[in-house]
C-alpha cells in the first residue's frame, strides 16, 4: 500500500520512521515530498520526491492529483495545504486514493483560528484562560484596563499562528531593549507594545490573556472520527534540560477524549494545555503531529503507526500498547552529512 506524506513539519521524519519501524510485514511504502531536497525525512521513505515551488492553492491541488495518480497513491496524509485538501477527499477518492485529514475543513479553520475556538470551545475540566481580542490600541488599553484588574499578569499572541509565534509576556517595568539585554525570551515592554500598536494603526486580531505560570502539558493523540483512540500525555520542565515526564493525568486524559468527540478529530493531532492557578486550561489544538511525538512514543504506542494502520485496514485490526506512565523522555540529536 503506497502512503504519501506531502511538503510538512520536520516531526514527519519521526512518524516515518516509527511507522516503518512497526511495519515489519513490510505492508506500507512511504512516499515523501518537499520542495527543498535536503530535507531530511526523505532520507528514512522509501522513496522522495521533489515538490515544485510558487504555486497557488488551487494549483498545488491539482498537483497533489496528479502526483497521486502517476505514483498510485493509496493513502495520501497532508501537511501543506491540509484545511483545503479536507474538502477535496471526493477528488481523490475518485482516482483510488483516500486522504486522512485530522477533521472536516470547517473544523480546521475553527481550530486555527483561536478567537474563534476560544469563544466557541466548551470545557468544563480546562477552561481556556480569560482573553479579549484587538484589532488597534483602543481596543488593546480597553481590554488591558478589564483583564489587568483580574489577573497579576498578563500575555498577547496572534489568532492565527503556529509555534508559538508573536506571543509575549507584557512587562510593565522593564523597556524591550532592558528585556532583551537581560536575555528575558517571549517578554516585551509594555510601553513599547502599546506605542507600536499606536504607529500600525488597524493590524490582524490579536489576544489579550491572563498569563498561565504552570507547567505545560503536550498530548499527542490518535483519533477516529471523533472517538479518542490513542493517546500520549507529556508534562514539560520548567528549566530546559531536564526532560519530559510521561504524564497519565485522569482530567487530561477527560478533556482531550472531549475535544475529540467535539470537532470529530481524526488521524494524528496534538492537544496543548497549561496550570494555570492551579486549573488545567486548555491552549491549542494542533490538527498534526507535534514536534515532540517521537518522545511520546517512547512511552509504548506507536502513535504514527496506529493511525495509519487503523485509518487503512480498521482500528479493530490496531493493538495499542499500554502507556508507561511515569517514565521521563527527552530526545537526543547527533550530526550527519547531507547528500
Amino acid at each position: 500500500m503506497r502512503v504519501w506524506f506531502n511538503r510538512t513539519f520536520s516531526s514527519v521524519y519521526a512518524a516515518i520512521e516509527l511507522i516503518r519501524e512497526a511495519d515489519v510485514d513490510g505492508r506500507f511504502h512511504i512516499i515523501y515530498s518537499n520542495a527543498n531536497p535536503h530535507a531530511t525525512a526523505g532520507r528514512v521513505a522509501h522513496e522522495f520526491h521533489e515538490e515544485p515551488t510558487g504555486m497557488d492553492t488551487d494549483t498545488y491541488i491539482q498537483w497533489c492529483l496528479d502526483f497521486c495518480r502517476e505514483h498510485k497513491v493509496d493513502i495520501f496524509i497532508p501537511g501543506k495545504e491540509s484545511t483545503t485538501l479536507a474538502g477535496k477527499h471526493a477528488l481523490f477518492e475518485a482516482q483510488g486514493t483516500r486522504v486522512l485529514s485530522a477533521g472536516t475543513p470547517a473544523a480546521l479553520e475553527l481550530i486555527h483560528d483561536k478567537a474563534r475556538f476560544y469563544a466557541e470551545t466548551d470545557l468544563p475540566g480546562a477552561q481556556v484562560a480569560d482573553f479579549r481580542i484587538f484589532e488597534n490600541v483602543a481596543q488593546f488599553d480597553a481590554a488591558y484596563a478589564e483583564l489587568r484588574q483580574l489577573h497579576p499578569k498578563l500575555c498577547v499572541k496572534p489568532s492565527h499562528s503556529v509555534f508559538g509565534l508573536g506571543f509575549a509576556i507584557l512587562d510593565e517595568e522593564r523597556s524591550s531593549a532592558a528585556l532583551l539585554l537581560a536575555g528575558a525570551e517571549y517578554h516585551i515592554g509594555l510601553a513599547d507594545m502599546r506605542r507600536g500598536l499606536a504607529e500600525l494603526g488597524e493590524f490582524r486580531t490579536m489576544l489579550l490573556m491572563e498569563y498561565l505560570d504552570g507547567h505545560e502539558f503536550s498530548v499527542d493523540c490518535v483519533g477516529d472520527n471523533g472517538r479518542l483512540v490513542a493517546a500520549v500525555a507529556r508534562k514539560k520542565p520548567k528549566k530546559a534540560g531536564r526532560g519530559q515526564l510521561i504524564d497519565m493525568r485522569q482530567d487530561i486524559m477527560d478533556a482531550t477524549a472531549k475535544l475529540t468527540r467535539d470537532y470529530g478529530l481524526n488521524g494524528c493531532f496534538n492537544v496543548q494545555f497549561r496550570e494555570g492557578g492551579e486549573q488545567l486550561r486548555l491552549l491549542e489544538i494542533n490538527p498534526r503531529m507535534s514536534g515532540g511525538i517521537g518522545m511520546a512514543c517512547v512511552a509504548g504506542p506507536k502513535l504514527p503507526w496506529i493511525a495509519l494502520k487503523g485509518f487503512a485496514d480498521g482500528f479493530d485490526t490496531v493493538t495499542v500498547p499500554p502507556v508507561r506512565n511515569g517514565i521521563r523522555v527527552a530526545e537526543l540529536t547527533s550530526p550527519t552529512e547531507l547528500v
